[in-house]
């Protein structure tokens, strides 16, 4: 199994880097896309797939005969995967220290689950204070929308 596992042909057991996977551009096969056409499709700047490449997070990206980078539908499967794990505010190290237990193989789930399940615990306390600091906003807007009828 590859970081870059894709959920077509899940069975029972694998890891699954994403939800359901995006529409791809080019279909399996026909998918080597040019770094540039990574960046258009991700949003992603050069510089950060490279960098991405450099700390370990895409460390098997394919090259053409002349050097240039191809990524494959895995590659943009595992990029959307790990923006979403860049929102959560996971560091950086720990995203890179998931990298690597996947590409340790099935051995390594449960520590996957541990880091997983951590992250999510700080997603969840994120959205509390969301919600409080929500719930102060609609105090004050309301508070100003009564004050700015009554003058």
């Amino acid at each position: 199994m590859t970081v870059m596992q894709t959920t077509q042909g899940v069975t029972a057991g694998q890891d699954l880097c994403s939800g359901p996977p995006p529409r791809h551009p080019r279909p399996d096969g026909q998918d080597r896309y040019t770094i540039s056409e990574v960046v258009a499709f991700t949003g992603l700047t050069a510089h950060t797939l490279r960098w991405y490449e450099r700390i370990g997070l895409m460390p098997h990206v394919d090259r053409s005969h002349t050097g240039q980078r191809r990524y494959t539908n895995r590659d943009l499967d595992w990029l959307v995967f790990v923006t979403k794990l860049r929102l959560t505010g996971m560091p950086v190290a720990d995203m890179v220290r998931y990298a690597e237990l996947v590409r340790q193989g099935e051995s390594t789930y449960d520590e996957r689950r541990e880091l997983l399940e951590s992250t999510r615990r700080d997603v969840l306390a994120r959205i509390d204070e969301l919600r409080d600091t929500l719930a102060v906003l609609d105090l004050k807007i309301g508070f100003y929308a009564t004050e700015g009828t009554t003058r």
